[in-house]
C-alpha cells in the first residue's frame, strides 16, 4: 500500500515540519497578495457588487417560545 498518507508517514520530522512550514509560507504569500491582485486585474468589488451580496446572506428571525409561526397577527 504505498498511497502518500504512507510516504508522507515515513518522513522524518524535520521534513515533516519544512513541508508545514512551506505549505503555510505559500498560504501567507497568497493572503498577502492577493489583494494587490485583485485591483490589478480589476476585480475588485464595487458597492453595488457588496449591495448584492448582502441582499443574498440569509436572515434569521426570533420566534418566542409557544408562539405560532403562522400567526397572523402580527
Amino acid at each position: 500500500m504505498s498511497s502518500w498518507l504512507a510516504k508522507y508517514q515515513a518522513l522524518t520530522p524535520k521534513t515533516k515540519a519544512l513541508i508545514g512550514f512551506g505549505v503555510m509560507g505559500y498560504a501567507a504569500l497568497g493572503l498577502y497578495l492577493s489583494d494587490s491582485a485583485e485591483e490589478k486585474f480589476g476585480m475588485k468589488a464595487t458597492e453595488e457588487d457588496k449591495e448584492k451580496l448582502k441582499a443574498l446572506i440569509p436572515k434569521v428571525h426570533t420566534i418566542e417560545k409557544g408562539a405560532s409561526p403562522l400567526a397572523k397577527d402580527r
